[in-house]
C-alpha cells in the first residue's frame, strides 16, 4: 500500500477513537457536576455552559501556536503530543473534587490538545493533490463517525462505570490514538529553527492570501450555523411534536440524523470535489445547506425536521473536507502547520460563539428565526464562493 494511503487509514482511525473519547462528554457532563456539589439546576446549566464552551475558547488561543511548532518539529510529533495529553488530562477529570478542578481540567484539555490540527496537516501533505478532498472527507468521516457513536457509548458506560470510571475510559481510548499514531511513516522533514520561515514571511509565501482569509471566514460562519442550532434543537423538537411522543427519543434521533449523513456520504463528496472541482462543491454545499436551514426554519413536524437535518448532513459533510482542500492548494508545504493551525482558531471561534450566542438569539427573537440567521449566513458565503472561487 502507498505510504499516503496507509498514513491516511492509520489516522483515520486513531482520529475515530479519539472522538469516540472525547465526545462522551456531551450526555455525561451536567450530570457530573451535579455529582461534584452543584444542585441548582440553573447553576448547573450555568457551569455546563462554561465547562464545555471552554475548551472551544482554548483550542482556539492555541491551535496556531501548536501549528507553528507542527512546521518546526514535525505533525507526526505533535499528534502523539496532543493524544497522549488528552489521555492524560481526561483521565484527571475523573479524579476532579469540585467544579472547579473539571474547569480547570477542561481549560487545559483545550490549551495542550490540537490532535485534529496536527493530523490534518500531516494529511494534506502526505496526499498527492489530486486526491486531497478524497484524503481529507475519508479523514473527517472517521471524525464524524466517532463523535456520533461517542454520546451513545458514553451515556451507556456511565451506567456501568460510573461517572468517574467514564473519564478514565476516555482517558484509554486517546492513548489507543496515540499508539495507532506511532505506525505513521512521515515523510515531511521538519524545517530546522535557524531557518524556519516567520509569520510574516508565511503569510507573504501564500499564492492568494485574500482568498486564504475568505476561506478562514467561511469556516467560521460554517461552524457557527451548525453549532448554534444545537442547545435549541431538543426545545424545538418539542415544540413539534404531539405530547405523547417521547422527546428525548426523537431528538437523539434528529441530533444524529445529520452525522448519519455525513458518515456515508463525506468520501463520495471529496472524491466528486476531486473531480469536479472544490469551489463548486463548496458553492453547491453552501447553498445545499442554507436551503435546508430555511425549511427546518418552518417544518411543521419533528419528522419533517428529522429529514431536513439529514439533508443537510449531506450538504455540510463536504464542507470542512472542501475547504482544507483549498486551502492546500495555496499554501506552501512550508507553513501548512501554522496556516492550518489558524483554519482551526477560526473553526472553534465558530463553534464558541456558536455554542454561547445561540441560546440567546433564540431566546431574543425564536428558534425558526435562529434557522434563518444562519442559512443568511450561509448564503452570503455561497456567493463570496461563487465570485472568488469559481473559475480556480
Amino acid at each position: 500500500m502507498e505510504i499516503w494511503k496507509r498514513n491516511l487509514y492509520i489516522c483515520s482511525c486513531a482520529t475515530f477513537i479519539v472522538s469516540v473519547g472525547t465526545s462522551q462528554l456531551a450526555p455525561i457532563l451536567p450530570l457530573y457536576i451535579s455529582d461534584l456539589g452543584i444542585t441548582d439546576t440553573d447553576e448547573v446549566a450555568r457551569w455546563a455552559g462554561i465547562i464545555f464552551s471552554g475548551n472551544f475558547l482554548m483550542l482556539a488561543i492555541f491551535s496556531p501556536i501548536w501549528g507553528r511548532l507542527s512546521d518546526r518539529y514535525g505533525r507526526k510529533r505533535m499528534a502523539l503530543r496532543a493524544s497522549f495529553w488528552l489521555a492524560f488530562v481526561l483521565a484527571g477529570m475523573g479524579l476532579a473534587q469540585n467544579v472547579g478542578h473539571l474547569t480547570f481540567l477542561r481549560l487545559l484539555q483545550g490549551a495542550l490538545s490540537g490532535f485534529q490540527g496536527a493530523c490534518i496537516p500531516l494529511i494534506a501533505q502526505e496526499t498527492p493533490q489530486e486526491h486531497s478532498a478524497w484524503a481529507l472527507s475519508i479523514y473527517f468521516t472517521g471524525q464524524v463517525t466517532g463523535a456520533l457513536i461517542g454520546p451513545l457509548f458514553g451515556g451507556w458506560l456511565s451506567g456501568f462505570v460510573g461517572y468517574r470510571g467514564s473519564f478514565f475510559v476516555m482517558g484509554g481510548l486517546c492513548l489507543l490514538g496515540f499508539l495507532a499514531i506511532l505506525f505513521v511513516r512521515e515523510t515531511f522533514q521538519p524545517t530546522a529553527a535557524r531557518k524556519q520561515i516567520t509569520w510574516t514571511a508565511a503569510a507573504k509565501s501564500l499564492r492568494s492570501p485574500h482568498l486564504i482569509l475568505g476561506l478562514f471566514l467561511t469556516t467560521l460562519l460554517v461552524q457557527f450555523a451548525i453549532i448554534s442550532i444545537l442547545p435549541v434543537l431538543t426545545l424545538y423538537v418539542s415544540e413539534l411534536s404531539d405530547g405523547g411522543v417521547p422527546i428525548a427519543l426523537v431528538a437523539g434521533c434528529i441530533f444524529s440524523a445529520s452525522g448519519f449523513a455525513g458518515m456515508i456520504s463525506a468520501s463520495r463528496i471529496g472524491d466528486l470535489a476531486d473531480h469536479k472541482g472544490e469551489a463548486r462543491i463548496l458553492f453547491a454545499s453552501l447553498l445545499l445547506a442554507a436551503l435546508t436551514l430555511v425549511l427546518q426554519g418552518v417544518a411543521r413536524t419533528s419528522w419533517e425536521l428529522g429529514c431536513l437535518r439529514f439533508c443537510m448532513g449531506i450538504a455540510t459533510a463536504g464542507l470542512l473536507p472542501v475547504i482544507n482542500a483549498l486551502i492546500r492548494r495555496y499554501t506552501p508545504e512550508e507553513a501548512f502547520g501554522r496556516v492550518y493551525g489558524v483554519t482551526q482558531t477560526f473553526q472553534f471561534i465558530g463553534m464558541f460563539l456558536g455554542s454561547i450566542l445561540g441560546g440567546h438569539i433564540a431566546a431574543a427573537l425564536n428558534i425558526p428565526s435562529l434557522f434563518f440567521l444562519s442559512a443568511a449566513l450561509l448564503l452570503f458565503n455561497a456567493f463570496w464562493c461563487r465570485a472568488y472561487l469559481w473559475n480556480i
